[in-house]
């Protein structure tokens, strides 16, 4: 069932590609104190250059930090042993929780501390993996590790003909690292973002216990840790709501050439009901119509694209998803054309794909795959992410949109723009 929200905002996504990695001097940590040596994880610790020199750096690859050494658990007690080991100390050291490390600056870093390689669970096979519970009157649920990726609830939980309904674009990423964030993605506006969408979890404190959390059992520490950084609190077991899956999706790109038209137009979307998905985008003379995320322009097509850009500068494009299955695939059509009576997009500027729901919500991963093949991935990423009020959307527009990033002439990645509305 939808959630009820108010108070419209949005949320930018800015993506910037460098080509030229900086190079960062190194300032190693010393050695591993010898008090860890005691410990019976010693043998799971590793302070050599190989493992430290990982853990320095992160996807934003803008900060190096390096720990002193780094944990590869193979279980949860591991990581409750080094936990109470640092808070019982005269004076702790750092810890953190890494994943996939796709944080952009340092949070996933412990400068002379110790970082904690969760997804080393997964490899050993130690941890929480993916537990599917039905239930038709209370509503079904996954019991996920915080080590675990995305694409892998997917994947198990759609062998149930389940799935959770909050996502973000990218998969490859672990369920505590996201939850420990936000989770934001165009079905924000429909279910709110991922740490909404969660019941309870297991959770590491700063004094090394493991406390079971939710909104009704110690929910000071539940809400605390949901978008918490990682600063109060390991994730080691997330429950997630799940819900009937669809099979397919029609996903739909519509573009626009003034700005107050395309926000008007997202803000009537996401106030009414039948949309699944809903983003906006940035289509720039630095940028090339189709980007890594996505490709929905035939080159036939690109002359009157490029006409637009020399005469705006600027495209705007909302995309749209409506999810279905084959009990309404014959209807799918005409429900999209009844939402989309209104809206203001040029005319013969809509293109429509119809691909899986594996297909869509696993699509940014090909861009990477292309953008690994071309040397373009392992590579600075200075993104910015930022809320704006719906009062001064029209004001980001002129003042970073057009002022900035359209006088700059450079190369730019994707910018993003999905409008949500959050709780009263």
């Amino acid at each position: 069932m939808a959630k009820t929200y108010s108070i419209p905002t949005y949320f930018i996504l800015i993506i910037f590609l460098i080509n030229l990695i900086s190079s960062l001097l190194l300032t190693w940590a010393d050695v591993l104190p010898y008090q860890l040596q005691t410990l019976t994880i010693a043998t799971r610790l590793r302070v050599d250059l190989d493992a430290t020199a990982k853990a320095s750096r992160d996807f934003g690859k803008l900060v190096q930090q390096t720990p002193a050494a780094v944990l590869y658990p193979s279980s949860i007690e591991d990581i409750l042993s080094l936990v109470k080991f640092s808070y019982n100390q005269p004076s702790p050291f750092t810890i953190a929780a890494r994943g996939r490390g796709h944080s952009l600056g340092g949070q996933a870093m412990a400068p002379n501390g110790v970082v904690v390689d969760m997804t080393s669970l997964k490899n050993s096979g130690a941890g929480i993996g993916i537990k599917v519970t039905k239930n038709h009157v209370s509503g079904s649920y996954a019991d996920v590790g915080g080590h675990q990726l995305w694409i892998d609830v997917l994947q198990a939980t759609l062998e149930h003909g389940l799935a959770p309904v909050s996502w973000t674009d990218y998969l490859y990423l672990t369920v505590g690292g996201t939850l420990s964030n936000a989770g934001v993605s165009g079905q924000t506006f429909r279910h709110g973002p991922q740490i909404s969408n969660v019941h309870e979890m297991d959770v590491i404190t700063g004094k090394g216990e493991l406390v079971t959390c939710s909104k009704a059992t110690n929910s000071d520490l539940f809400h605390a840790v949901l978008g918490g950084f990682g600063q109060f609190g390991i994730i080691t077991r997330a429950r997630i709501p799940l819900e009937p899956a669809p099979k397919r999706v029609k996903w739909v790109r519509m573009l626009y050439d003034d700005f107050s038209t395309f926000s008007q137009d997202q803000e009537h979307l996401i106030s009414i009901n039948g949309l699944d998905y809903l983003e906006g985008s940035l289509i720039t003379k630095q940028s090339p119509p189709n980007n890594w995320r996505s490709s929905f322009f035939s080159k036939s097509q690109y002359p009157r694209i490029s006409s637009l850009l020399t005469k705006n500068g600027i495209i705007y494009s909302i995309e749209v998803v409506k999810y279905y299955d084959d009990l309404t695939s014959h209807t799918v059509g005409e429900e999209l054309q009844e939402l989309f009576k209104g809206l203001r997009f040029l005319p013969g500027l809509v293109f429509t794909k119809d691909v899986t729901l594996v297909d869509f919500l696993d699509r940014v991963h090909s861009g990477e795959l292309h953008l690994q093949a071309k040397g373009l991935w392992d590579v600075p990423h200075p993104w910015l992410n930022l809320f704006v009020p719906k009062s001064r959307i029209s004001d980001f527009n002129s003042g970073v949109f057009r002022d900035i990033i359209l006088k700059t002439n450079q190369t730019v990645g994707p910018l993003l723009v999905y409008p949500m509305i959050r709780n009263k």
